[in-house]
């Protein structure tokens, strides 16, 4: 496990399984006269850990990583999205109670247990042995696009689906620091969801075809990106704006080829490992049911 601090009220954990990132933010305290709102003080006693590490002794670790960065114990945990690698945080810290987007909440409420399934999955794959089971109890169901309050400030909750039909990005504005789920990754291609699972869902809901809603998300994070010094992706390297921008862009254009293309669709440049290849014949197999 690598901590790396990205502002002082802002660290980012990293598994070494799957690259998995967990965003530590504490709220700062209200600015004084003169200052701009984040740049003094010490932090409010109020913190939230954004998504999770993997792997057991790492969640075992985390409550003390964050004493020793002067951290208060996070009193609040937020879920990206509902996909069982990122809502591990319950492992970590008992007490704190897990939110998430509406989306995700309804996802959680319409599969119960598949999450502690896909763990366990992974788990006796990799021959893992975790002291206890995952429980979620009852999520929080946080209004998307909405805020929600960390200190003195606000973080923003954007709406981000497409790569599953749930789940939030999470702007961290006095850090300039976007947590954008499995979103913006510079290891994986964009990943579509399921026609099927859009189609089961859209008979509720309506709404885009993952394609497109992926694209919209993009769309959406882009102003957010423009103005961030870091965007920490569900995996792979957290990035400054500049190859944040670049893959955001790649990753349109993967997306606008695959519609135009399909199976020819040319991968970006550094993303063209036989896993990357699998999982773009996944995408060209999503698109085609229906």
């Amino acid at each position: 496990m690598r901590a790396v601090s990205l502002h002082r009220d802002v660290i980012v954990v990293t598994s070494q399984l799957l690259q998995a990132h967990c965003t530590l933010v504490r709220g700062p305290a209200a600015a004084e006269p003169g200052e701009a709102p984040g740049d003094g003080g010490d932090g409010s006693g109020e913190a939230f850990a954004i998504d999770s590490p993997v792997l057991p002794e790492e969640l075992e670790l985390l409550p003390a990583l964050v004493q020793q960065a002067g951290f208060p114990q996070p009193q609040g945990l937020l879920a990206t999205h509902a996909d069982f690698d990122h809502v591990l945080g319950p492992l970590a810290f008992t007490e704190a109670a897990l939110g998430c987007a509406e989306s995700s909440a309804e996802r959680l409420g319409a599969e119960p247990g598949a999450q502690q399934r896909a763990l366990r999955r992974l788990d006796e794959e990799l021959l893992i042995e975790r002291p206890r089971p995952l429980s979620l109890g009852s999520p929080q169901a946080l209004a998307v696009p909405g805020r929600c309050g960390v200190g003195a400030a606000e973080l923003e909750l954007h709406p981000a689906t497409g790569h599953t039909g749930d789940g939030m990005a999470v702007w961290i504005g006095w850090a300039r620091v976007l947590v954008a789920g499995d979103y913006l990754s510079n290891v994986e291609l964009p990943g579509l969801r399921s026609r099927e699972a859009w189609l089961e869902r859209s008979r509720d809901h309506g709404g885009e075809e993952p394609l497109e809603e992926y694209l919209a998300t993009l769309q959406r994070l882009r102003p957010l990106v423009e103005q961030a010094e870091h965007v920490v992706p569900g995996h792979g390297d957290v990035l400054d704006r500049e190859a944040a921008l670049s893959v955001l862009d790649e990753d349109i254009a993967y997306l606008q080829a695959l519609r135009e293309r399909g199976v020819q669709a040319e991968l970006p440049r550094r993303r063209r490992s036989k896993v990357q290849r699998e999982l773009h014949e996944q995408n060209v197999a999503r698109l085609a049911v229906g």
